[in-house]
């Protein structure tokens, strides 16, 4: 496709290109991007810790491909209305294209990077309206043109669910840049000079999302209370019917028999259920005071951000700042030495069906993962495991690696999620989301040792045995490939681990039960393991 003669439909629509280009500006006002189209700012999002796992999927893909990718029109309406950064990349790719020379197909490659990421940030800038569908596809899965794929390729393509169904915390890059600008979801943080103390909007901001963290860390709280209290009482409600199950007496017509000794032991049972219940009451009471504190303070914070003009509609600064953001994390996860080239084409797209990080797929191996690790996505907060699942953000790069962006808000450390920047067209799925996920183990574990970070905890003993085993470069990196033989061999019995890692990992990383029952009859060296599982749980200083 790349060599000899162009494909007649591109090469007429390449050349069909006749309109005037419209100078682009800097960042351009609401009217000019969305008309008369009617945005409303969007909610912030809300973290359910009620959630403890991920949905089964029941439907991946549609029964019958979109028909936007065979429809003629579409580079047109892809690059229409997109001015001069349209017209720059149009160029550009009709002299890649048409080239024999190899070193200037080499230039124009490199040019059409960043006249490519150029021309998006405009189609980013318009997410929060009705983006045209060819707009969509070009910013989700990188396709500028449908013949730059194969027909079985763009009717895979066509058949993915374009919608969230499933309500887990994976977007794509427009519906991604679409929550940031109407401020569903807060700006990825960067390493920008700080603004201002006297920024009176940010100031407020920041105080609401502490707010909304404390409130949603209270909430999470007085439901596990609540839930308790429900046992207790179940239990309660058991003994009493355990308690008032009589034998009728032979021989005595409605005369039941007296307690046995079993039965007489309940009283104590309930003697002491009812202390806990009377317990679980007054804490709960206690919760409840600190979650209606915390909302009304959260309902005080909103009204002051709306009073200073903090919660317009639609924030285009946001999307500028954080496609900048997104085109960092680009980068990252493919390398220096990966693909660069924006672009989905035949040439280079090589991911099979399941290894495309579409939304369904990374649900699938999320599931898959948290059946190993069960506490891949817990927190602690006030001694309690909450489950609080990350943002995934799926980025149409031919990388291969995950990167974990940030683990949580830093204004926010109780409820706030962690934010995970996934290749779309990775070798393997489950590697790209593996390196990801150790990224986030050491990074969480790293800001919850703080300053003791090399003494204390899972980085601590990790970074002692790097240490001590003399090992240069990057000690994070050797923990994430180290946490890939963890998931992928470790929990199979293969053991490929150093005996120091694997007992630093069995403690800090534990596997799910059931698969620790499993190792411990493989091996002398599980079984060993699990007994000292066994001898900290009887010890004091577990």
């Amino acid at each position: 496709m790349f060599e000899g003669d162009l494909d007649p439909e591109l090469a007429n629509i390449l050349n069909l290109n006749n309109s005037t280009p419209q100078k682009s500006s800097g960042t351009p006002d609401f009217k000019s991007l969305f008309g008369e189209e009617e945005i409303e700012a969007g909610e912030a999002d809300q973290v359910d810790l009620t959630q403890q796992s991920f949905p089964e999927i029941t439907r991946q893909y549609e029964a019958a491909p979109n028909p936007i990718l065979n429809d003629p029109e579409y580079y047109k309406q892809a690059l229409s209305g997109e001015g001069d950064k349209a017209q720059r990349l149009h160029t550009i790719l009709q002299k890649y294209l048409t080239t024999k020379d190899p070193k200037d197909r080499g230039v124009y490659r490199q040019q059409i990077v960043t006249a490519y990421w150029d021309f998006l940030s405009g189609i980013a800038r318009r997410t929060p309206g009705k983006l045209p569908l060819a707009k969509q596809f070009l910013l989700r899965y990188g396709i500028l043109h449908p013949t730059f794929l194969t027909p079985e390729d763009r009717d895979l393509f066509g058949k993915i669910l374009l919608n969230n169904e499933w309500g887990q915390p994976i977007y794509y890059l427009d519906e991604w840049f679409k929550a940031i600008g109407t401020g569903v979801i807060k700006n990825s943080t960067t390493d920008e000079v700080r603004v201002a103390k006297t920024n009176e909007q940010l100031r407020l901001k920041q105080l609401l999302d502490k707010a909304v963290g404390k409130r949603d860390a209270a909430l999470g709280l007085l439901r596990a209370k609540s839930d308790e209290r429900s046992r207790l009482e179940q239990t309660l409600l058991q003994r009493c019917q355990q308690l008032c199950d009589h034998a009728p007496v032979p021989g005595l017509a409605n005369v039941f028999s007296t307690y046995s000794e079993a039965q007489k032991r309940i009283f104590t049972d309930i003697q002491e259920l009812l202390k806990s219940i009377a317990k679980s009451d007054r804490e709960l009471s206690e919760f409840m005071k600190e979650y209606s504190q915390a909302e009304a303070d959260v309902h005080t914070l909103e009204e002051k951000v709306r009073a200073a003009g903090a919660d317009v509609a639609v924030d285009i600064r946001a999307i500028d700042t954080e496609f900048d953001t997104v085109r960092q994390m680009a980068k990252m996860t493919i390398g220096r030495q990966g693909n660069h080239f924006p672009i989905l084409t035949r040439e280079y797209f090589r991911s099979g069906p399941n290894d495309i990080a579409t939304r369904e797929n990374l649900i699938k191996q999320l599931a898959w993962l948290e059946s190993i690790d069960p506490e891949a996505f817990c927190r602690s907060y006030k001694n309690k495991l909450h489950r609080i699942v990350p943002y995934f953000i799926l980025i149409p790069t031919y990388g291969d690696y995950g990167i974990c962006w940030e683990p949580f808000d830093r204004y926010n450390r109780a409820t706030s999620r962690a934010r995970l920047a996934i290749p779309m067209y990775p070798k393997s799925l489950t590697l790209a989301l593996l390196t990801a996920v150790g990224d986030l183990r050491w990074q969480v574990a790293k800001e919850k040792a703080s300053y003791y970070w090399m003494e204390e905890g899972l980085t601590g003993n990790y970074y002692q045995w790097f240490q001590a085993q003399k090992l240069k470069g990057d000690v994070k990196e050797y923990f994430i490939q180290d946490y890939i033989l963890w998931i992928t061999k470790e929990s199979d019995a293969i053991q490929k681990l150093d005996k120091e890692v694997r007992g630093i990992f069995w403690r800090y990383i534990p596997f799910a039960q059931p698969i620790k029952e499993k190792l411990k009859t493989r091996s002398f060296i599980y079984q060993e393991l699990y007994q000292r599982d066994i001898n900290r749980a009887l010890s004091d200083g577990y």
